[in-house]
């Protein structure tokens, strides 16, 4: 299998599914597009041979393509069942997609307002985002709560260290949000922090940071708080 992504210091859509199948040790080879090509139209361009969304990330295996990050997680799911994509039990299950969809179909404020910058640190971005844009305090509050109630719900059962016991798709979809959330210092209750910390800290978000600190491509278009170069 191959997957396509995007530069990894700021594609979160990308980071998804690598992180998934990095850390259920699913295997495949990695074909990055870099952001750079977008400067003069040439990342679509490039991207529309491999899928007719021009977007990524996009899972070929074999003769089937697959795109978009959820797709992605159910092919997996249904390609390798017993790698842990999804938990087990039905209930948790079910609950880890409703969360995935959650994320995949909101927090638009947070995105928008605290884009994905690894290489970066920005507490005071981080500050004045919160001061002025009511919307990403909501997202925020929503996630905190939706993350501490996974986790002690998954406390009661005896599971962790992770929303839903073992690492899944639900980590997965939140390890950029975790990214975020210390790109620009954004506050958490204490168990939800440390739930982050433990996330970024697993094998495949880990790696994909380690990956994204030795980039060093500066695309202007994602850097939205960078001042621009001198003439």
């Amino acid at each position: 299998m191959q997957l396509v992504i995007g530069n990894k210091n700021y594609s979160s859509w990308s980071m998804r599914p690598w992180v998934l199948m990095r850390g259920l040790d699913i295997p495949f080879e990695e074909h990055k597009l870099s952001f750079l090509l977008g400067l003069d139209g040439g990342f679509r361009e490039a991207m529309l041979p491999i899928s007719p969304a021009a977007r990524v990330p996009v899972l070929i295996d074999g003769g089937l393509t697959v795109w978009d990050s959820l797709a992605i997680a159910e092919y997996l799911h249904e390609r390798f069942p017993t790698r842990g994509v999804w938990p087990a039990a039905l209930a948790a299950r079910t609950r880890a997609r409703s969360v995935c969809a959650e994320m995949h179909a909101g927090f638009g404020a947070l995105r928008q307002h605290c884009p994905m910058n690894i290489e970066a640190a920005m507490p005071e971005v981080g500050a004045r985002v919160l001061r002025e844009q009511p919307a990403v305090q909501r997202d925020l509050a929503r996630i905190d709560a939706l993350w501490a109630e996974a986790l002690a719900d998954t406390a009661k059962s005896g599971g962790g260290p992770f929303l839903f016991g073992a690492f899944c798709a639900a980590d997965a979809y939140f390890a950029p949000v975790a990214l975020r959330v210390r790109t620009y210092g954004l506050p958490l209750s204490a168990a939800s922090a440390a739930y982050g910390q433990r996330l970024l800290a697993s094998p495949g978000p880990a790696a994909w940071i380690a990956d994204a600190l030795q980039e060093h491509e500066f695309v202007p278009e994602d850097e939205p708080y960078r001042p621009a170069p001198a003439k």
